[in-house]
């Protein structure tokens, strides 16, 4: 059965909402709470465990949204991470260091409003070297 484009539409959006809160209320702003929210009980845990220690990491990270991409429940985000290195990351101790504008894309799936799957790749290697690491 095919639905009409406009139903597929609001689900897109409404998934792209969420997203694009995980990022902005989440990740650049710290409100760790919101992870039970946004994700679903499955997933939260697996969430709370590496954002937490990212942000702590770097507790001034900002994601800068490039492109948010979304058919039905599922979005591709891409994304430009920067941050400084002000805590204990990977074993590395804080370097003072900052990164600037680190690619990462991402793909989430959205049921009921919760992120149920997530999918990454970061340029790891980008963020490493402007660390000094």
């Amino acid at each position: 059965m095919c639905l009409p484009a406009h139903t597929n539409t609001g689900v897109a959006a409404d998934s792209k909402a969420v997203i694009r809160r995980l990022i902005e209320e989440v990740i650049d702003e710290g409100n760790l709470d919101l992870i039970d929210e946004l994700y679903s009980p499955q997933m939260a845990a697996a969430a709370h465990r590496w954002i937490a220690p990212f942000r702590e990491s770097f507790p001034d990270v900002r994601m800068e949204i490039v492109e948010l991409i979304a058919e039905g429940d599922t979005v591709v985000g891409r994304f430009r991470c920067s941050g400084s290195h002000l805590g204990a990351w990977r074993g590395h101790p804080p370097t003072g260091r900052r990164f600037e504008r680190v690619d990462e894309v991402y793909i989430f799936r959205v049921h009921d409003g919760r992120i149920t799957e997530a999918w990454g790749i970061e340029d790891t290697r980008s963020r490493e070297r402007q660390l000094g690491l």
